[in-house]
């Protein structure tokens, strides 16, 4: 929609019925209003066919759309703009949490209170007007009032109305397990008993899909209309998984014009490189479900880990390449060791390899304890050179706190020279590091740090760290370490093996809770980078700053040079008296 046939039809607003008044026939116009109000660009296309949707779309409809696209902001717009249409309507809002239904609702009166033309809307003395629950002036007498905002866990039985709107009630705190997705599911059929019983009445949800197993997945079974917006164009492949969910806008933009698969759909607000930054950071699976809107992960991409995204080659325990560059070439393939993943995930050696070498920035060693039982002490060597990580051994030693497994964790750190040794601090409070200390200290004199204690859970903490990390091609593997874990567990009855190698744990292990039987190696490995990503962060930081630095003194001197002839000579006086 043009910006100037808006404000022109704008202009001719008045308080009249819906078939004269501009703004009460098209939401999108009102939109416009809101935006400009807000100093806001005008609305992007995509927001423009969302308003469009959410006017004319069923009674039960889903609006899938990418994260950052603002479905929030523009249906708060359209609560309001019902109201403005028919102010005798009750409007329930219901999100995750009670302070997001609450600023959904606030929003909506800051809309009414501050644009003149909702002016008749504000409400009077004697009706409600919290962000709980208001009314606006024109409302009749009512037990419901005219917009009302709760959790979904509150108290929602026995509300009344016209229109529900769930924004986003399920997030990754109450979607987790199947038991969180279970509650949720129940807590939404609550809807129907609130809903009055007009053929008007509308229940509208807002969402991003937080896990494969989505409540919004189960919806279409119960009579309600999904429409998808993603942020880019699916691929051939990719089309066929949204099927009619599609927005009727890209799926004819895609069939006229095959070349935009894969780009952004409103580069108004990603671009294709903000877009390919997200994913590095969500991870591909995570990219799918928040921006793709993607939940019929395959195989492929429910393991999000894949061995083809590692590095493969021998590695020094002293020194490493300065520079190193990925590839996936078929003759870089490394078909002569064990590879435990999938069918077609391959290991490969480098694309290039550069000449200098110099030696890591630090090693460290992660130690995930184990009790009694058949769980194993997890290790894991991690060095790091000019921001990649590289994992020089990794394994799993039996016996829990015996003083056989101390000896054997400090002879490990001495034969890689070790700086540090951080452990896992689930085991008697601190007890293994006391046990381990002396023992280090006899072999291996180095530093000893337990982390942080995680509430997170223990599968999506570990694809959370390893995932963008291994996206980026920035965990380098010792090549031979593909052979020590292979045969670390040929000990062990057959059918257990596999369970117990690395990097069979890698390539198994999904979000869902319990997907691997054990997962000590690849929790100590998800350690060690979360350890070295945390202080690579820091540094990163620390460079900028410095570099910012280096420039104002490179200033200071052009400017001194220019006024006395010369540069100061003393930079570290800068801003002394």
């Amino acid at each position: 929609m043009r910006g100037d046939a808006i404000t022109a039809a704008i202009s001719s607003t008045s308080h009249t019925p819906v078939e004269t008044d501009p703004l009460k026939q098209d939401f999108r116009l009102f939109l416009f209003l809101c935006w400009k109000h807000l100093s806001l660009p005008d609305p992007t296309e995509v927001q423009y066919d969302i308003a469009h949707y959410l006017q004319h779309g069923p009674k039960r409809c889903v609006i899938e759309a990418f994260r950052g696209v603002g479905k929030s902001w523009i249906t708060s717009a359209f609560v309001v703009w019902l109201l403005y249409c028919n102010p005798q309507l009750n409007i329930l809002v219901v999100s995750a949490s009670k302070q997001r239904a609450d600023d959904f609702s606030t929003f909506a009166q800051r809309l009414i209170g501050e644009i003149e033309i909702l002016a008749h809307l504000q409400p009077g003395p004697d009706q409600r007007s919290s962000k709980i629950a208001f009314d606006v002036g024109p409302a009749r007498a009512s037990h419901a009032p005219s917009v009302k905002s709760a959790g979904i866990t509150g108290q929602i039985t026995g509300s009344r109305a016209d229109v529900i709107i769930a924004d986003d009630i399920e997030v990754a705190n109450n979607s987790a397990t199947q038991a969180m997705r279970d509650k949720l599911a129940e807590s939404v059929k609550e809807f129907d008993a609130i809903l009055k019983p007009l053929a008007t009445a509308r229940i509208i949800y807002l969402g991003t899909p937080q896990t494969e197993q989505t409540v919004y997945g189960e919806l279409p079974n119960r009579g309600y209309e999904i429409r998808i917006w993603p942020a880019r164009y699916p691929t051939k492949k990719q089309f066929p998984k949204y099927g009619d969910r599609l927005a009727p806008k890209l799926a004819r933009r895609l069939v006229q014009n095959p070349g935009l698969a894969g780009r952004p759909t409103d580069p108004a607000r990603f671009t294709d490189a903000e877009l390919v930054e997200r994913e590095l950071s969500y991870g591909r699976s995570g990219f799918a479900l928040q921006f793709m809107l993607d939940t019929s992960l395959s195989d492929q991409d429910r393991y999000p880990l894949k061995l083809s995204d590692l590095i493969v080659m021998d590695l020094d325990p002293a020194k490493a390449p300065v520079d190193l560059a990925w590839g996936s070439a078929a003759d870089l393939a490394l078909n002569d060791l064990p590879n435990v993943g999938f069918s077609g995930d391959r290991l490969h050696r480098p694309f290039f390899v550069a000449p200098e070498w110099s030696a890591y920035h630090g090693v460290i060693m992660a130690v995930d304890p184990s009790g009694r039982g058949g769980d194993e002490t997890g290790y894991a060597v991690v060095a790091s050179l000019f921001g990649r990580l590289f994992l020089l051994d990794a394994g799993g030693l039996p016996g829990g706190y015996s003083m056989e497994t101390l000896e054997a964790l400090a002879r490990i750190a001495r034969a890689f020279k070790v700086n540090t040794v951080i452990v896992e601090p689930n085991f008697g409070d601190g007890m293994f590091n006391q046990l381990l200390a002396p023992v280090l200290h006899r072999f291996h004199p180095c530093s000893l740090e337990e982390t942080e204690r995680s509430s997170a859970q223990k599968e999506r903490r570990i694809i959370d760290c390893l995932e963008p990390v291994m996206n980026q091609h920035r965990l380098v593997v010792d090549k031979g370490l593909f052979e020590r874990d292979f045969r670390s567990t040929e000990g062990r009855p057959v059918d257990e093996q596999a369970r117990y190698r690395l990097f069979y744990q890698m390539t198994r292990i999904t979000k869902d809770r319990g997907s691997i039987l054990k997962d000590d190696r690849i929790d100590a490995v998800a350690l060690a980078v979360h350890w070295w990503t945390e202080r690579l962060a820091r540094d990163t930081a620390k460079a900028a700053e410095d570099h910012r630095a280096m420039l104002l003194q490179q200033e200071l001197d052009r400017f001194m040079r220019n006024a006395i002839g010369r540069p100061l000579q003393q930079p570290s006086m800068i801003g002394r008296r």
